[in-house]
């Protein structure tokens, strides 16, 4: 027996809840709308959630709810405005409906989803080899030389806006003027900012996306190039979740096998986290129970080489060296580059420059690597148009430092 909650039409629910007494399930929670049934998730614990792939039968808070309890999530949509609603909601495999509605056999216990179109599950467990054959691409993508084994940099920093998504996009900017292979994903479960920044549509997250598929190994280069957004700079970008709501679909298993994926589809592959580092200590007897920071926490214990940025103001020195402390529980400090942002004597006196490593080196121990001037009016047109700082202030005195940086990491 299992137990299914529905959110359909109330035709459908009618029907399909007969079907499923008759054949010995148990019916658990029946509504027609999906925000009215994401509460009932916890109270009923149904194996098996089916909705239609319309409003207002499947909502972001219902898939949220699924993925935070470990409930199966069966959409059924045929018609292309269903495929592109349940996408934008994280959802990439659909099953068809009327007049293949009998998704509730006898004896089987689960409902059968067929998957007609869908690749195969393929899980990712090594890197693609130069002599392998490319995967087809979509038309949004141009034809590509395979990536052997890919680089994974994440930008991280503590609270207080330091800057992390603003250098994110100008290292992914750098490194594609330079020639290579690049990725921007957004991975941070708090605040994704990258989306707004470059002016794309984040109603389907790219990086929820790839979770989800990464969850049932079903995540290839060819999926990435589906679920990724081409970006006129010349990288690819994942972007973030548009609610904070949604950050139970980025699990730590999920992040894995994202992280082992992109190296696979990219030479580099620039991640940008949260600030967080918390490791939910009030969840902490729910052994089971997702954390909200571990997004954050496996991208920096698996990538190879992270960007830790302060913020170049006494308060924002301080809050770096709190969280530095805390990030190098997670990070060997050899993969660490620290990089000071913003530095100007408004906020630390003359010799600014001078000041900051004075105050990092005694009172954390810490030599930052890279010092970014402060360039407002580089930033502020990059995030006007929508572009990375290279496009926009090829002579910014910050860009000087961060092609420095980014020629560090491409070596």
């Amino acid at each position: 027996m299992t137990d299914v909650g529905l959110a359909l039409p109330v035709a459908d629910v009618d029907r399909l809840g007969a079907e499923a007494q008759r054949f010995g399930h148990r019916v658990v929670a029946e509504v027609a709308d999906a925000d009215a049934l994401a509460p009932k998730i916890a109270l009923a614990k149904p194996e098996v959630v089916i909705a239609a792939a319309s409003a207002p039968h499947l909502s972001a808070r219902l898939v949220a709810a699924c993925d935070a309890h470990g409930v199966r999530l069966v959409v059924v949509g045929d018609s292309p405005r269903e495929r592109r609603f349940a996408a934008g909601l994280g959802v990439v495999d659909p099953v068809p409906g009327p007049p293949a509605w009998t998704l509730l056999t006898p004896g089987t216990g689960i409902p059968i989803v067929p998957q007609p179109t869908a690749l195969p599950p393929v899980p990712i467990v090594a890197p693609r080899r130069v002599d392998e054959p490319i995967a087809e691409e979509t038309s949004r993508h141009p034809v590509r030389t395979p990536v052997t084994r890919g680089t994974v940099v994440a930008v991280w920093g503590p609270h207080g806006a330091p800057g992390r998504t603003s250098l994110a996009i100008a290292l992914a900017g750098e490194l594609a003027a330079a020639g290579a292979s690049v990725a921007l994903a957004d991975a941070d479960t708090h605040a994704a900012a990258i989306a707004p920044s470059l002016g794309l549509l984040d109603e389907a997250p790219g990086f929820a996306a790839a979770c989800r598929l990464a969850g049932t190994h079903a995540l290839t280069v060819a999926e990435l190039d589906r679920v990724a957004s081409a970006h006129r700079g010349g990288f690819r970008v994942l972007t973030g979740i548009g609610r904070p709501a949604r950050w139970p679909e980025l699990t730590a298993e999920r992040i894995v096998g994202v992280m082992d994926a992109v190296r696979a589809w990219a030479g580099i592959t620039i991640v940008d986290v949260a600030a967080s580092l918390e490791q939910d200590e009030e969840l902490q007897t729910d052994v089971a129970a997702p954390r909200r920071n571990a997004a954050t926490i496996e991208v920096l214990r698996r990538a190879d080489r992270v960007v830790a940025v302060a913020a170049a103001d006494p308060v924002g020195l301080a809050r770096f060296l709190r969280g530095h402390a805390e990030m190098l529980d997670h990070v060997a400090p050899d993969r660490v580059t620290v990089v000071a942002n913003k530095v100007r004597s408004g906020t630390v006196g003359l010799d600014p420059a001078g000041q900051v490593r004075a105050t990092l080196e005694r009172f954390g121990g810490v030599t930052p690597v890279h010092l970014v001037p402060w360039d407002p009016a580089g930033f502020d047109a990059a995030l006007l148009s929508g572009r990375s700082l290279a496009e926009v202030a090829p002579r910014s005195p910050a860009r000087a430092v961060l092609r420095k940086l980014s020629a560090e990491l491409r070596g």
